[in-house]
């Protein structure tokens, strides 16, 4: 039997070409018993960047609930390694494992390399992978919700709301990765995301984005403006998919100062699931622009995310 002595596996054994993603990296556990999955490849696509995710999963006996984490950066910018500069890295995380949540972070395009819908197949292939390799990661398949935070706060609602089932369901659920499979989630938490594109079209962008040479993201991530796009920009906005969608429960929090994502852009959402007989819990913070900047209290904002997540997800059951 011939041996790759670098990756230990059976050459008899490949195919060509070689599937749209990777299996699971051996994980590393740590002192603390907690095991890590660095760098998995969820999906590739022929011209772009391999997407990646990491998997954290808690010490002891599974399979454990998990949570889909999807960084911000307006579509454009950021990756799975780093929350917020307002929230600690090392406070999401622990607060993740500490509720019993196995915690799953995700890159996907950027919307420079593929407008939309390419972020959203990216968090559907994700999905769909971590569920295909449930049982090597320690993860239960039907535990599963998504948190984000600004683009990836939109990402994460989309991802509560588009199914098979809703308009152009089959063009939103894409194809990446494992291809096929169930995407859907049981619990969304969604920081300060964009709901309803078209209302923001003639809101201004602010100073803090980086000056007049960074690309506007909404008109990046539509490939064009809402004027010449406004189809695509409705089926970018979550508002879009609520009536009718029978939504997983939501929690939506965000700062009532937000100068780049307006508080009304969540009561919008909230709304919209409401209308559509779903639980959601809307938390204004009081005084925050985005990214909660001038909280006083961002440890307790994530708490309260954690633990909303931890009880829809069953962790400890």
């Amino acid at each position: 039997m011939t041996q790759s002595p670098a990756a230990g596996f059976d050459i008899a054994d490949m195919t060509w070409p070689p599937p749209p993603y990777q299996p699971p990296v051996p994980p590393v556990t740590g002192a603390d018993g907690v095991r890590f999955f660095d760098g998995v490849t969820y999906a590739t696509t022929p011209g772009f960047r391999p997407r990646l995710l990491d998997v954290r999963v808690p010490a002891g006996e599974g399979p454990f609930p998990a949570v889909v984490w999807i960084h911000g950066g307006g579509w454009l910018e950021g990756d799975r390694r780093y929350p917020p500069p307002t929230v600690p890295a090392a406070l999401l995380h622990g607060a993740v494992l500490g509720a019993g949540l196995a915690l799953v972070s995700i890159d996907y395009r950027h919307s420079l390399e593929a407008p939309f819908p390419a972020q959203l197949h990216d968090v559907k292939a994700a999905i769909r992978y971590v569920r295909a390799h449930a049982g090597t990661l320690g993860i239960d398949p039907d535990r599963i919700g998504v948190w984000g935070e600004s683009a990836g706060g939109h990402l994460a609602a989309l991802a509560g709301l588009v199914g098979p089932g809703s308009p152009d369901g089959a063009a939103l659920e894409g194809a990446h990765g494992v291809g096929s499979g169930a995407t859907g989630v049981s619990a969304v938490v969604d920081w300060y995301g964009v709901s309803d594109l078209p209302a923001l079209a003639d809101h201004p962008m602010p100073a803090m984005l980086g000056g007049a040479d960074f690309p506007d993201p909404y008109e990046a991530l539509l490939g064009g403006t809402e004027a010449e796009r406004p189809a695509l920009a409705r089926a970018a906005s979550p508002v879009t998919y609520a009536e009718g969608s029978n939504p997983p429960p939501f929690l939506l929090v965000h700062g009532t100062r937000d100068g780049l994502v307006p508080y009304s852009q969540s009561e919008s959402l909230a709304r919209a699931l409401s209308d559509a007989g779903g639980e959601v819990t809307l938390r204004p913070v009081e005084g925050a622009d985005h990214i909660f900047l001038g909280s006083p209290d961002i440890e307790a904002i994530v708490a309260e995310s954690a633990a909303f997540l931890a009880g829809h997800l069953g962790a400890g059951a």
